[in-house]
């Protein structure tokens, strides 16, 4: 890493405690001159000195990579089939495309220090690991693919050369001495493979000291090919044996062809398209075919990209080198093709793709030119092949599947990547020739063009303050531009290979998101979603509100998870797509502290939240204490409209916690570790103590005062608000894989004020919560097969059955979906008057009115228009007895057949007294006693309507 290379980021330096195993992040001045230090040290110790400059790392590759098959063996060919207006065409568009990810090279090449890898590297590191492991991959296939089209080449103008004619009869005095045929020309072009290997494990620097003699030689040539134009006498051309077509009875093509100097005739007959048959693969020729073909010669811009890791500066070399390559390129190609259509005929050019020889002053310096031009291209695309696996190796995304491919020699070099390149290469090879995987190379760097591109438009676009490159010439609409014309051409070239393409690089992605370990890239999608996160927040209005699309949003309150999986996991099939907060108060005074000790816990809470695979978010706070702690949550939880109005809270008793984040008995909580023998717990949570506090955790936090004193706060803040017991006894896992056949999972609603036997009604904003919740529940795909069990608590003398039928028709009228049983409890309310002295008289004449009014759609709107008339009641706390308590929990035991699944219960409101707050709490601990799974719910605000 260069020291002129800007930091762009804080480094998080980690302090680890051997003894407790929690991680202590810190963030100091100090950490911008250890991440340089640390910087530094890592480019010492796992990266080999970097020595090329511009023109020896960049330039020289780049041209090479596109001044080989394309310049020498094919640009007849393209003006031969397309006629010099569509050579033309091809090269704008070809270089339009290529300009527009040059751009994109450019931008992000120079917003920080790149390693090996090159466009890998870059698209990783931008996009993280999914799409950059499954696009690094597509590459080196790209790269693979291209060093053995450019062996083909080669070996193509070997056989035109050196090749024995058909009849194996060579003229006197000719060098063609080598047998011709597939195997054959599969034997050469495995030897010209084994040179590049060669070449290759040496090391970078020799490829880097011979492309430059290549680069000589072609240059010459070059040269001397511009110049044969003009000295060169027109002249009659032997054209090579070409490929008998089957069924084509026409007359027979000619052998023979002119060179007939510049003349305007020429230029005419050439400047339309003729697409003929290929001679060397007997195919018909098309505008894709040929741009496939053609494209090749534009492939190269990566080369020096790929050397990223061998360059002194890449960020400086790799933009100048690059734009520098593109545009000599582009002149060179366009004025020789269009020399071409002015002085050969286009037999000749569609005929004989090594006529540039043929026309030569002296003729083997041509050969010379294409043996080392294709050369250099063959070596620097393996080169660049074998860096990339070998990047993808080190940064572990498949696993010990590549492991081997991180050895490198003692000069850094990684000699197995080159072999397995090498072998990948060999395979490819047996495809016999340079036309058949023209358009499968051209696809795969059109597609790894694409999302270069695609890297840099979502870098822009997030607009993260760290994307400052230092080239500032592409925009958003270059970035789009580039995408489109890579995905136009891929489909015009192939549609299936370019499906195909797509679907193998997909399946990739989804292979690496799910199997490789998270990396400290920093994710390109986080950057989005922020972005976008944040605007629609800004579009939610709470102004907007309206009950028809209300949904819960809760705030669990958790002291220690680790006896409340049960819950948290409960909480989380209830909430319907809404918000969902794990809150969790510190006790603690940050003045006496010299540090907030809640930042190291975070990752714990995180990690719990993963292997639960719930959907929520964490917020911890420091308080002097829980109740301040819950207010602090309740008033800064969420943003905008997305704020919590349920809070959730366990109950406040004895029952003994259980750790079901370590106990193997429990399968849905067992938690494997790597090390068999790290006996250390897998979070960072204190350990469990003899009792249960009131918000779900371990020890006695607070009192039963302060617990009360919370859920009266809450209501106040007009949120709802839900006391769950005994979900320590709860397994999801199975509870809701019993089967409808088998054991039916019932819910039970108790929708009545059963503390207040002479105020009961089941229309009240709390009652209709209740069904609201337990309607919720029932969505959820794993507890659609649960059946609510709603209980109408009447009096004999009453009518049950219009009682029963007006519920039943109030539910139908709410689309909500349950079983209505009546339950007579007449002893248990005459205990409720016998401790007021009342026994055997009737209840007040208004609420009598209201019993027999019914409970259909009016008596709803009539509870809305008077006012809450249930929680209007005073306070009832020091009216109940312990017998009516224990044998209302008796009754609702006995209706539990089978059990159910989970209980929600009616939780009144708090009396307005605090002193009665102890007597309160007593009475909900007798009225849900051995209930089992039970939630104590309060509702304040209207969530359920009747209109459409």
């Amino acid at each position: 890493m260069s020291e002129r290379t800007p930091l762009l980021h804080y480094r998080l330096s980690t302090n680890v405690n051997e003894q407790s195993g929690e991680h202590q992040p810190c963030l100091s001045g100090e950490t911008v001159e250890q991440s340089l230090a640390f910087s530094r040290l890592k480019s010492v110790h796992h990266s080999r000195p970097k020595k090329l400059s511009t023109f020896f790392g960049v330039v020289i590759p780049t041209l090479l990579s596109m001044f080989s098959v394309v310049l020498f063996l094919r640009i007849g060919f393209v003006v031969g089939q397309c006629g010099l207006y569509q050579t033309i065409a091809m090269f704008l568009v070809a270089y339009f495309i290529i300009s527009m990810t040059v751009l994109s090279v450019c931008a992000i090449s120079t917003n920080g220090a790149l390693d090996a890898g090159g466009a890998y590297y870059m698209i990783s590191r931008a996009l993280g690991p999914e799409f950059g492991g499954s696009l690094g991959v597509m590459f080196f296939l790209a790269n693979v693919c291209s060093s053995a089209l450019y062996i083909l080449g080669l070996v193509e103008a070997i056989v035109a050369t050196f090749g024995l004619p058909e009849d194996g009869v060579s003229p006197a005095g000719s060098l063609q001495v080598l047998p011709a045929g597939y195997w054959w020309s599969l034997l050469y072009a495995t030897g010209i493979l084994l040179l590049c290997l060669l070449v290759c494990l040496v090391g970078a620097e020799i490829y880097a000291k011979a492309s430059f003699l290549i680069f000589l030689v072609v240059m010459l040539v070059l040269a001397t090919i511009f110049i044969s134009f003009f000295a060169v006498r027109p002249r009659t051309i032997l054209l090579p044996a070409a490929l008998p077509v089957h069924n084509n009875t026409g007359p027979q093509p000619p052998n023979m062809a002119n060179f007939t100097g510049f003349k305007l005739d020429t230029l005419l007959g050439n400047l339309d398209a003729d697409y003929a048959v290929d001679y060397t693969t007997g195919t018909m020729m098309s505008f894709a075919t040929v741009f496939a073909v053609m494209f090749n010669g534009c492939t190269g811009i990566m080369a020096g990209s790929n050397m990223s890791g061998d360059l002194k500066n890449p960020s400086n070399s790799i933009p100048r080198g690059t734009i520098t390559a593109v545009i000599f390129t582009f002149i060179i190609y366009n004025l020789l093709s269009l020399m071409v259509a002015c002085s050969c005929d286009r037999i000749l050019l569609q005929r004989d793709y090594s006529f540039l020889r043929d026309i030569n002053v002296w003729n083997p310096l041509v050969t010379v030119g294409v043996y080392s031009s294709t050369m250099s291209a063959a070596m620097s695309n393996l080169i660049g092949a074998s860096r990339i696996l070998y990047a993808l190796a080190r940064d572990d995304l498949f696993g010990t599947v590549l492991s081997l491919a991180k050895k490198t020699s003692h000069n850094r070099n990684p000699w197995v990547s080159v072999l397995l390149s090498w072998f990948l290469v060999q395979l490819v090879l047996f495809t016999g020739k340079l036309n058949t995987i023209a358009s499968i190379v051209t696809i795969f760097f059109l597609l790894v063009y694409a999302a270069v591109d695609l890297a840099c438009l979502a870098l822009e676009w997030a607009s993260a303050p760290n994307f400052r490159p230092t080239f500032r010439y592409f925009t958003w609409h270059t970035c789009v531009l580039g995408i489109v014309g890579c995905a136009i051409m891929m489909c015009l070239i192939n549609a299936i290979y370019a499906s195909a393409s797509i679907a193998f690089m997909l399946l990739l992605l989804l292979l690496i998101h799910y199997l490789s370990p998270t990396s400290s890239w920093g994710y390109i999608s986080q950057a989005l979603i922020f972005h976008q996160v944040r605007k629609y927040l800004l579009m939610l209005d709470v102004r907007k509100d309206h009950v028809k699309f209300w949904r819960p949003q809760v705030l669990l309150m958790v002291s220690n998870p680790r006896s409340n999986v049960g819950l948290i996991t409960f909480i989380n099939d209830i909430k319907k797509s809404g918000l969902y907060v794990l809150g969790h108060v510190q006790l603690g005074d940050l003045d006496t502290l010299p540090s907030d000790p809640l930042q190291c816990r975070y990752d714990s809470w995180l990690s719990l939240v993963d292997h639960l695979n719930i959907k929520a978010f964490v917020n911890l706070t420091l308080a002097d204490s829980v109740r301040h702690g819950v207010q602090h949550l309740l008033f800064i939880s969420g943003l905008g409209g997305m704020r919590p109005n349920t809070l959730v809270l366990g109950f406040y008793d004895d029952c003994t916690p259980k750790d079901k984040l370590t106990d193997p008995t429990l399968a849905d909580a067992t938690v494997p570790t790597q090390d068999p023998e790290d006996k250390r717990p897998p979070y960072h949570f204190p350990a469990l103590r003899p009792s249960n506090d009131g918000m779900g955790g371990n020890g006695k936090v607070m009192g039963p005062q302060e617990y009360v004193a919370v859920i009266a706060d809450a209501m106040k803040m007009l949120k709802n608000v839900a006391l769950a017991r005994y979900f320590h006894q709860f397994d999801r896992t199975s509870t809701i894989s019993s089967s409808p056949g088998k054991c039916a999972l019932y819910v039970d609603v108790w929708p009545v004020n059963l503390l207040r036997p002479d105020s009961s009604s089941y229309v009240d904003t709390c009652s209709l919560f209740l069904l609201q919740l337990a309607c919720i529940l029932n969505m959820v795909r794993a507890w659609r097969h649960a059946r609510l069990r709603l209980f109408l608590c009447v009096e004999e003398g009453r009518s049950l059955r219009g009682s029963e039928e007006k519920l039943g028709q109030l539910l139908k009228e709410l689309r909500i979906k349950a079983n209505v049983y009546t339950v007579t409890w007449d002893q248990q309310v005459a205990l409720h008057w016998q401790r007021q002295g009342e026994a055997g008289k009737r209840r007040p004449t208004r609420q009598s009115q209201r019993e027999e009014g019914g409970l259909g759609k009016r008596g709803l709107f009539e509870e809305k228009e008077g006012g809450d008339y249930v929680n209007s009641f005073p306070s009832n706390a020091t009216r109940l007895s312990d017998e009516y308590l224990s044998a209302v929990n008796r009754l609702i035991l006995e209706q539990a057949c089978p059990p159910p699944a989970v209980r929600f219960l009616y939780l009144p409101h708090p009396p307005a007294d605090t002193q009665h707050y102890t007597a309160y709490l007593r009475q909900l601990d007798l009225l849900t006693k051995d209930l089992g799974p039970t939630l104590l719910i309060h509702g304040v605000t209207p969530v359920l309507t009747t209109d459409l």
